[in-house]
């Protein structure tokens, strides 16, 4: 008769399932069964409440099928020609714009956006909404030209990307610690956390060393993105997208400058920029939180390669609906 799990045993094996699927090892439904299931007869046996969050409900894919499936899934889109309808760079940045500032609780849509910035006609809502928005495509124009022209990015860079996304709802502060103005792009001269009771990010006496040391990571990963697969390079923009957040450089913007940012990478790679939709922010936090609490950009990873190979998925079907195809 086998033996039963000691609690200690138990502990240990919950854990360990726990870290293998965080860390993008992914298990099947029988091994995931296989490995709680002596921890089960452990736990009735102790009357202990011990909750395994692995998430037994479905196989996840291997590494090497998710590279498969994303490749198959940009080589449809481009053989499609999604990308070479008329406007189409145009609408799939708007599309970014109005998602991105709605996730920081703007509610203009799309389509007013889209009169917002061709027409300059505004839509009944708030002037702050209107401007965090004008600021945002005017922030990812420079972008994207600085991702065309292969610029690199030094702090002063970043510091200037971030004062077109703040330009005309960044605030000034006069705090015991000094002055500084969002609006100029300046680096917080205070100290933030994540909401109440979340963690503390980087002390801001340590942002000036703590944003070059940054940037110096992001000038040798853009250098090698002529090595990288496409998967490599998703993956590299979410850790840039995912650094930048904790430091958290600025007193407001960051969430904007880290997806700016991520799509900059993107861009100058020639791969389908990603998007966060407004319909996940929930998640999107709830995956960049638990990143940040267990010091694993790879939970973040994950969550956004799987967003990013849906929303593609959606506009493959979205166009082939619209074709007849």
């Amino acid at each position: 008769m086998k033996a039963r799990a000691s609690l200690e045993e138990t502990r240990a094996r919950l854990a360990a399932l726990n870290k293998a699927h965080d860390n993008g090892i992914h298990l099947t439904l029988e091994e995931i069964k296989n490995g709680i299931e002596d921890a089960y007869v452990e736990i009735g046996m102790k009357g202990l409440a011990i909750v395994c969050p692995v998430r037994a409900e479905r196989s996840r894919e291997t590494g090497e099928e998710r590279m498969n499936a994303l490749t198959t899934l940009l080589d449809e889109y481009k053989s499609l020609g999604i990308a070479e309808q008329i406007d189409y760079d145009k609408f799939a940045l708007y599309s970014i714009i109005t998602h991105s500032t709605a996730i920081e609780g703007s509610t203009i849509s799309e389509v007013e956006n889209q009169v917002l910035f061709d027409e300059g006609i505004s839509p009944n809502k708030p002037i702050a909404e209107q401007l965090m928005n004008l600021d945002l495509k005017a922030a990812y124009s420079e972008a994207f030209r600085l991702a065309d022209a292969r610029s690199p990015l030094t702090v002063e860079t970043l510091c200037q990307l971030a004062a077109r996304v703040m330009k005309n709802t960044g605030s000034s502060y006069r705090t015991a610690l000094g002055e500084f103005d969002a609006a100029k792009g300046e680096l917080r001269r205070i100290n933030v956390s994540a909401g109440r009771g979340g963690r503390s990010y980087t002390a801001w006496q340590k942002l000036p060393a703590s944003v070059q040391a940054f940037c110096a990571w992001l000038a040798e990963t853009r250098a090698a993105r002529n090595t990288m697969t496409a998967e490599q390079v998703y993956r590299a923009s979410f850790e840039a997208h995912f650094r930048l957040v904790s430091i958290h450089p600025w007193a407001d913007g960051n969430g904007r400058m880290a997806r700016l940012l991520m799509n900059l990478i993107q861009r100058e790679a020639g791969v389908v920029l990603s998007i966060v939709k407004k319909e996940k922010r929930a998640e999107y936090i709830e995956h960049l939180a638990r990143a940040q609490e267990r010091d694993d950009a790879g939970i973040f990873q994950e969550f956004m390669l799987g967003h990013h190979m849906d929303n593609i998925q959606t506009q493959i079907r979205q166009y082939r609906e619209s074709i007849g195809k």
